[in-house]
């Protein structure tokens, strides 16, 4: 089952892709509930300690309600709903924009995911990302501009770009020396393999 996070930030509504269909589950943590009905969408759960979203929606939405000192953010209580749920392939909508260590604590999100073998990719119209473990990524082309791998292990090895400006081969990139950054894809999409390191695949636009 696919399951469609909404979380806080900003977004850029006109440049997301990835909505839900069907049976997919909507799941609106706190603040992104804003962003959900933004993007047309009607949550099936609101989750959060509502400290950022002012007064809850009315209406038939499944409510869970946690206190606001907690050991878990918002997201991290939205992606484990999810799980339990049934989920095994979730999209984080938001939460790359704005508090930093929220950012990166969604980043981290990503690699937990890949570690139970759920598919996940977070976007809010300016980013896209992905997290990869010694495997490889087909990415197409769309309207992001750019295209880098940001490396998480202190060194990857057996780097591989194709279908890029900048190709590489049997490269080695060090978490100290991030240099594959700012590629484009020149044909209808780039494929990016690592053979031993764990990374995120980030597009972005202009």
């Amino acid at each position: 089952m696919r399951a469609f996070i909404y979380t806080g930030g900003k977004i850029n509504k006109q440049f997301i892709t990835e909505h839900p269909k069907g049976e997919d589950l909507k799941i609106a943590a706190d603040s992104g509930y804003a962003n959900a009905v933004a993007l047309g969408e009607k949550p099936d759960i609101l989750l959060g300690d509502f400290d950022s979203i002012g007064k809850k929606p009315e209406g038939d939405i499944e409510t869970l309600e946690v206190p606001a000192e907690k050991d878990f953010t918002d997201t991290q209580l939205a992606v484990e709903t999810a799980i339990r749920r049934g989920a095994d392939d979730i999209v984080i909508i938001g939460g790359l924009s704005g508090r930093l260590d929220h950012t990166l604590s969604n980043l981290s999100i990503l690699e937990d995911l890949w570690s139970k073998h759920i598919h996940a990719v977070a976007t809010d119209g300016f980013n896209r990302i992905r997290y990869i473990d010694s495997s490889s990524a087909l990415i197409p082309k769309s309207h992001y501009k750019y295209l880098s791998i940001i490396a998480v292990s202190d060194v990857l090895r057996g780097v591989e770009i194709e279908g890029c400006k900048y190709p590489l081969k049997n490269a080695k990139i060090e978490r100290a020396f991030q240099f594959a950054v700012s590629n484009e894809i020149v044909g209808n999409c780039a494929l990016i393999a690592i053979k031993r390191g764990k990374a995120f695949i980030v597009e972005s636009a202009e």
